[in-house]
């Protein structure tokens, strides 16, 4: 096989005659091998590297193995995981993996925090019944871009942000406020939880919160885990977006973010925890069941 391939390599350069004889093998031996069709499991290969290439460009080359399976089973392909992770590898694919992510949470000493009321629990019945929300950052030559965000857990979908160039409070509270506008939670239904940052423990966020009726709950000091969804959301958006390009200034970095949060995060990128559906379609299931 390896002789034929290299004699079909070369035979622009040289006789095929001469090839053969100096590789050893009969020049009819050669014409069968080009002759012969591919069969059904190379021609079915093909067909769903194809696919795959496809799902993988529109995912923005951050789709892995599992994702790319999903979206096939859902064009309703009859694959296995391990024939998608073979034909990935063979064709040099892979996904994003998440990196490590820096804090950058700043307490107020002298804050009394609330109680923790999920306890890890991020899995709520129903929607706008527990949001969790947090705040990080886009390096630009221009300086940092920070980001702050509300999600829906039932969803995980992008219900509220906001972008400025600095930490105060106005910052996590326009995305609060664009949260509350967009959803109308019911009074004493909605869980608001995040971190004990000093922008969220401040009189004036918390007197937001009670203007709305929702209750405060915090998680504990220095514990990624206690605000899990938010901070795996982060992890991708700095693993899928902004480790991947470099900004000169703040307000490139924004339109960017701008287009991956409402464009491909809430309405085009499939989540595993949703059963590989993106947030606004298991909305949409969730409203008309």
């Amino acid at each position: 096989m390896k002789r034929f391939l290299f004699i079909d390599a070369e035979k622009a350069n040289h006789p095929i005659a001469i090839l053969c004889r100096v590789l050893e093998v009969s020049r009819a031996g050669f014409y069968a091998w080009v002759g012969r069709l591919p069969s059904n499991r190379a021609k079915r290969d093909a067909e769903l590297l194809g696919q795959i290439r496809e799902i993988h460009k529109k995912s923005r080359g951050t789709y892995g193995v599992p994702r790319i399976h999903a979206a096939l089973v859902a064009r309703q392909e009859h694959v296995s995981r391990k024939r998608v992770a073979r034909l990935m590898a063979t064709a040099g694919l892979t996904g994003r993996r998440r990196p490590r992510r820096v804090r950058t949470t700043v307490a107020d000493e002298n804050a009394v925090p609330a109680p923790n009321l999920v306890n890890r629990n991020f899995t709520p019945e129903a929607l706008n019944r527990l949001w969790c929300a947090d705040i990080t950052y886009i390096p630009t030559r221009e300086g940092f871009l920070y980001l702050a965000t509300e999600l829906d857990c039932c969803s995980r979908k992008v219900v509220g942000w906001s972008l400025a160039d600095h930490l105060r409070t106005e910052l996590p509270l326009d995305a609060f406020r664009m949260a509350v506008t967009r959803r109308r939670p019911k009074r004493g239904q909605l869980v608001h939880h995040n971190d004990q940052g000093s922008q969220y423990t401040s009189h004036t966020y918390q007197t937001e919160l009670d203007a709305h009726g929702v209750t405060a709950s915090m998680s504990k000091r220095g514990d990624c885990y206690d605000n899990a969804v938010a901070e795996s959301f982060f992890a991708t958006l700095k693993n899928e977006l902004v480790y991947r390009q470099e900004w000169a200034t703040r307000k490139e970095a924004a339109l960017a973010t701008f287009e991956w949060i409402e464009v491909f995060y809430n309405r085009q990128r499939i989540h595993s925890s949703l059963g590989y559906r993106t947030p606004e379609n298991f909305e949409r299931e969730v409203v008309a069941a």
